[in-house]
């Protein structure tokens, strides 16, 4: 689950453009913005290194000091360089504990369907409403055993304690099917193709 323990520092930011955000990037720091609750947008920036790691699951929840305050935020985007992937910019909001938000949890296949058969993930997330601090890192689909055909819908997925499904109950998440097999060439094809390749030699035997 995401944890309120991700502690980090946050300093106040005085200068804003391009120009000054490349310049935190450099110095290690990450442009971000606090909204949220009626209070006032906040413009922080963050150590870089431990916000990266941070953010390498999602739904993550930040406990941010600046100057003294502690601030609870959930992080809601992530700008990043298409290129380095480098995180440029984050945008934050503000969150108190016990209350619930709305995010998408990632679906996770476990265990091997019926020999043949394949695991098709439809829907990748779940949307979910759940208390801020205690957002799941993932929700699971066990597949062990399962026969072509078998279907699991969103309302029959388990959810963490707390939680609430925000997708219809009907919406498709996991698929079992069979493979289907490759298709054999046709044989007039096979013929057609034979004939080509005899007359390309014979063409190649009368240049000689």
């Amino acid at each position: 689950m995401a944890k309120a323990t991700n502690k980090v520092i946050g300093e106040v930011r005085e200068q804003f453009g391009k120009g000054a955000a490349r310049k935190m990037r450099v110095a290690g720091r990450i442009p971000a913005v606090i909204y949220g609750h009626g209070a006032a947008t906040q413009h922080i920036s963050l150590p870089a290194h431990e916000v990266t790691l941070i953010l390498r699951k999602a739904n993550q929840v930040l406990s941010i000091d600046v100057d003294g305050t502690t601030e609870l935020t959930l992080v809601k985007d992530v700008q990043r360089d298409p290129v380095r992937r480098i995180i440029e910019h984050l945008d934050l909001v503000a969150i108190k504990k016990g209350e619930k938000v709305h995010v998408e949890v990632n679906v996770h296949i476990e265990g091997e369907p019926y020999p043949g058969t394949l695991s098709m993930l439809e829907v990748p997330t779940l949307r979910v409403e759940v208390e801020a601090t205690h957002i799941p890192e993932s929700v699971i689909v066990d597949v062990e055993g399962a026969v072509e055909g078998t279907q699991y819908l969103a309302g029959d997925i388990e959810l963490p304690k707390g939680a609430t499904l925000l997708d219809d109950d009907d919406l498709l998440i996991v698929n079992i099917v069979t493979p289907a097999a490759p298709a054999l060439p046709d044989e007039d094809e096979v013929e057609g193709a034979a004939a080509s390749v005899g007359g390309a030699a014979e063409e190649e035997q009368a240049a000689e």
